[in-house]
């Protein structure tokens, strides 16, 4: 089942062309990564995808009323910014609201949703905590709480792992292969390469704004994708142990 379509989308900022001719699909149990080099659009395209951008061209998601779009995908932003010094729960919870009607007190289903987003994540012993008393890493997963807690057909996650310690990098990746498994989808922005090919079922390689692969990991990191897109060479390779990929020099 595809959970989103985008069709010939184009984005210009500021008379500056970002994106050019975006087309893609996303089908449920997909974990699709994102990766390009610094300003190849990745932020601007899942901006675009979910209509919070000007753009030319379809998506979808972006035709949809906004309650609509809250129930159909959840967005975890770049910028983490927790404004009000409220309980983990309580920000967490947050992630319901498009599931309720205005004034509409919480059910024993959001409640439940709750209580799964904090498991996944890790946190049900900070649930009474201050959201803005915790770390910096520690706030990025209340926020991922707060879009699982959503619910959505498809998460969208804009770096979600940067300034997470080793161990949570891999709890989150592994979060959402859970969430693909159980028939959802999640489209995430990357920069650690070797992440996404061990966690992504696929990899979509933006660069100047425009898709220049996609496909399996496997098929994408090839030497010459490698060279002209992120100027570096590195060791792949399939393990026992899995995909282990891994960047070794800067090529002039």
């Amino acid at each position: 089942m595809t959970l989103l379509s985008v069709e010939g989308l184009a984005v210009s900022l500021g008379g500056r062309s970002v994106l050019q001719d975006v087309s893609l699909t996303v089908d449920k149990g997909e974990v699709v990564g994102l990766i390009g080099p610094n300003g190849a659009g990745k932020t601007t395209l899942m901006r675009a995808i979910l209509g919070l951008v000007p753009h030319q061209g379809r998506s979808s998601l972006a035709q949809l009323p906004p309650r609509a779009r809250g129930r159909a995908a959840a967005w975890m932003p770049q910028t983490r910014e927790i404004a009000w010094p409220v309980s983990v729960e309580t920000l967490v919870a947050l992630g319901r609201t498009p599931h309720l009607a205005p004034g509409q007190r919480a059910s024993a289903e959001d409640r439940a949703a709750v209580d799964r987003a904090l498991k996944r994540m890790g946190l049900q012993e900070f649930r009474h905590r201050i959201a803005t008393a915790l770390s910096g890493g520690e706030q990025a997963r209340v926020l991922m709480a707060r879009a699982l807690a959503q619910d959505a057909p498809l998460l969208m996650a804009d770096e979600p792992i940067a300034g997470l310690d080793p161990a949570h990098q891999i709890s989150t990746m592994r979060a959402f292969a859970s969430l693909a498994a159980e028939g959802q989808a999640v489209i995430v922005s990357l920069h650690d390469l070797g992440l996404g090919v061990r966690h992504c079922t696929r990899l979509i390689v933006l660069d100047q704004g425009r898709i220049v692969a996609d496909g399996a990991p496997t098929s994408v990191l090839t030497p010459a994708l490698l060279r002209d897109t992120f100027g570096i060479s590195a060791w792949f390779e399939t393990t026992p142990q899995g995909a282990v990929f891994q960047p070794l020099e800067v090529l002039e």
